[in-house]
């Protein structure tokens, strides 16, 4: 279904049948760089992993529901799913993780990681605090401390965390320098 012309932070973005007939047009003119600006408002929905079968029992499902709901604020609850129970883990009012056992479950060697964006520095620096009391009680908590990256006009101020799920949680906030920031953001009200 086509929504045709709509404007949104002052880039006009097209949808379906009309969106493609205009990325066409663009590619056939030779003019690159205005082809990003017609990529249509996007973010993450969810993430599944997959754990070993018989990970998922009760005390996992507290621990995990203690852990990302204490720290990050996440809710969650078991769901029936495809003939197994999962577990939901709902980030907010459209981001969630979903946790399930399988046979052939992911494997993680590395910092393979999800990033969460949060604002401000402190908010970051807030949250590390709070992964470290619960490091200090749970040593199953895994934390990877960083210096800031800095890169051009932007500087991430980064942690990594993982407790009890394969991947780690990359959590960081990146501050601009005044004037350098991305043209379209996600803002919340």
């Amino acid at each position: 279904m086509a929504l045709g012309p709509e404007r949104g932070a002052g880039v006009l973005l097209y949808a379906g049948a009309e969106r493609r007939e205009k990325v066409a047009e663009i590619r056939a003119s030779g003019v690159r760089s205005k082809y990003p600006l017609l990529m249509p408002k996007m973010r993450f929905n969810h993430m599944e992993l997959t754990l070993p079968r018989g990970t998922m029992d009760t005390t996992f499902r507290e621990d995990v529901a203690r852990f990302y709901g204490g720290i990050f604020g996440w809710s969650s609850m078991n769901i029936d799913l495809l003939r197994q129970s999962c577990l939901y883990l709902q980030v907010d009012d459209g981001q969630f993780l979903l946790l399930a056992e399988s046979d052939k479950h992911i494997q993680v060697p590395g910092y393979d990681h999800l990033g969460l964006l949060l604002e401000e520095r402190s908010e970051v620096d807030a949250l590390l605090e709070q992964c470290q009391k619960f490091q200090q009680e749970d040593d199953r908590v895994q934390i990877k401390l960083y210096d800031d990256i800095v890169q051009g006009p932007v500087t991430v101020h980064p942690f990594y965390v993982r407790y009890l799920l394969p991947i780690y949680f990359d959590v960081q906030c990146m501050e601009w320098q005044p004037g350098s920031g991305p043209e379209r953001r996600w803002d919340y009200a």
